[in-house]
């Protein structure tokens, strides 16, 4: 049904408003509250019968274009307009595209939805995910809006405010619509801080009936899900008895949608940091000593995603001040990493053969870069000179250089097949699973601040994931390593070089959860 144009009276002013009768009657009322002020939790919208409630169906009330609201509530503050007025892609030119197309658009904040705005950045470094969402003709309502904010954010160039998306996401997880009871906020009790880890792992959690997609992007008609073909690891935990060495060990296979990265006193790296999260002791009834014992739990990956999430584990419970508390500890992450180090004996010989070639050739391609752009400054130096007069000297028939190039998309085919032929059988047969155990980090989400329940989020997306290759060669120049910066709707280009600054060690903004995308073949 299409969107009704009805009126809304408060305070002695008529306002328009427009309702959806498809959508829950909360995205009315934040509707409501953009032109009245009215924050929904102290707002009441009357209607035939008693009050407008979250859960209540528009059928029963039967809205007409035209019909007149009563609304009751104290305003707040009201939402600020944007700085300049929204414009779509539909209504420029073509310079005015250009401009606008150089970077990516950024989230409104809410409120406190800072938390929301980086982890659906960070998501948006997984394109196979918009693939999927659009190409489901079935979705929940978590998922639908999803894929609506994600193609709303493609037609705009101006910071987009998310205000559909975030109600269902307070529907679907009340946790994200909790008050702010602190008082920090003087009378105005506004939304609480929210986990941008949490609010990940509920989104995932969201993600899990979307359908899988084959190789061509076409919904899989399959038992098999999105989340578990490209962002779902298999984890094999064993466990022995430390203290009776003859007792068998046990072994079970767990799904797992993130890593941990544990933080102690002596952490400087990601991988040392999870690999302390792998290898762990607890204390548990021994069957054979008939009393408690020590055991020693070794966990290795059995099956590794195309897109695997890194949680640095920053936030940790003190029992003297009864909270949460921010690990501060500097620990440096990779913008690299080769998963072969905490796999399983199995997956590690199946991965191994492809995963050293490809070292190998991405060594050759750096190494062609290099060759091309002397090559090309060469030859511009040499046409800027100019011509000398009065030379009649006969010239030497043209010679191949030694060393000179074909063309990059010759070099890549051929690598291509090479390497499809190391690929295992099995991983082959696993379309969405890493074939080759190595990464490149393509996003980021940091806190800034000391307080697990308060502080800043913000989205750090590298930039060739908004570059897809055309042609026969890439369209992004792949020595540009920079990323984009999502600091809410304020979007800049962050340098490669600035990546270490955010590794922590104080209350500036420190790397949270890391998402890194398997390495292509070609």
């Amino acid at each position: 049904m299409a969107p009704l144009s009805v009126h809304v009276k408060h305070a002695g002013k008529t306002l328009d408003v427009l309702l959806d009768p498809s959508l829950p009657p909360a995205v009315f009322k934040e509707a409501v509250y953009q032109v009245t002020g009215v924050p929904p939790e102290r707002m009441k919208v009357m209607i035939k019968g008693g009050v407008l409630k979250d859960d209540t169906d528009w059928k029963k009330v039967a809205p007409k274009a035209g019909q007149t609201f009563m609304v009751i509530g104290a305003a707040g503050e009201l939402p600020k307009p944007p700085e300049k007025p929204i414009v779509f892609l539909e209504d420029m030119n073509d310079s005015e595209i250009a401009e606008a197309l150089s970077l990516p658009v950024g989230l409104r904040n809410l409120g406190n939805t800072c938390y929301m705005n980086a982890t659906v950045q960070a998501m948006r470094a997984i394109p196979e995910l918009q693939t999927a969402l659009s190409a489901s003709p079935h979705l929940d309502v978590l998922p639908r809006a999803l894929r609506d904010l994600y193609n709303n954010m493609s037609r705009t160039t101006e910071g987009y405010i998310p205000t559909a998306f975030l109600t269902v996401l307070r529907q679907a997880v009340p946790q994200f619509g909790e008050v702010d009871r602190s008082g920090k906020n003087g009378m105005l009790a506004g939304y609480a801080q929210q986990d941008a880890e949490e609010c990940w792992t509920q989104l995932a959690n969201a993600l899990k009936e979307v359908p899988a997609i084959d190789a061509a992007g076409n919904s899989s008609t399959g038992a098999r899900r999105f989340v578990d073909q490209f962002m779902m690891a298999e984890m094999r935990r064993e466990l022995k008895c430390d203290e009776a060495p003859e007792e068998p060990s046990t072994v079970t296979i767990e799904k797992v949608m993130k890593v941990e990265c544990n933080i102690s006193a002596t952490t400087n790296y990601m991988h040392t940091g999870i690999k302390d999260a792998l290898n762990s002791q607890l204390e548990k009834n021994s069957p054979s000593l008939g009393r408690q014992a020590i055991y020693s739990q070794t966990s290795r990956l059995s099956r590794l995603p195309s897109y695997l999430t890194v949680h640095m584990v920053r936030f940790a419970w003190r029992r003297d001040i009864g909270k949460k508390a921010k690990i501060m500890r500097k620990v440096k992450f990779a913008t690299e990493f080769d998963a072969l180090e905490v796999v399983t004996d199995e997956l590690k010989a199946k991965l191994t053969p492809v995963s050293s070639r490809l070292k190998s050739i991405e060594k050759e391609r750096a190494e062609r870069r290099k060759v091309r752009k002397r090559t090309k400054v060469a030859q511009e130096a040499s046409s800027s000179k100019p011509a000398e007069e009065n030379t009649d000297v006969e010239m030497a028939p043209a010679s191949e250089v030694p060393g000179d190039l074909e063309e990059e998309s010759v070099y890549r085919t051929r690598e291509l097949q090479e390497l499809e032929e190391l690929v295992d059988a099995d991983a082959k047969a696993d379309y969405g699973c890493s074939v080759t155990g190595l990464y490149d980090l393509v996003a980021i989400v940091t806190h800034k601040g000391a307080d697990a329940d308060a502080g800043h989020y913000i989205g750090f997306v590298k930039k060739s994931v908004f570059h897809t290759k055309s042609g026969d060669g890439p369209a992004f120049d792949e020595d540009d390593e920079d990323w984009y910066k999502f600091d809410d709707d304020k979007v800049s280009v962050f340098p490669k070089e600035k990546l270490g600054t955010i590794d922590g060690g104080g209350e500036d903004s420190s790397a949270y959860v890391l998402l890194y995308r398997s390495k292509p073949l070609a």
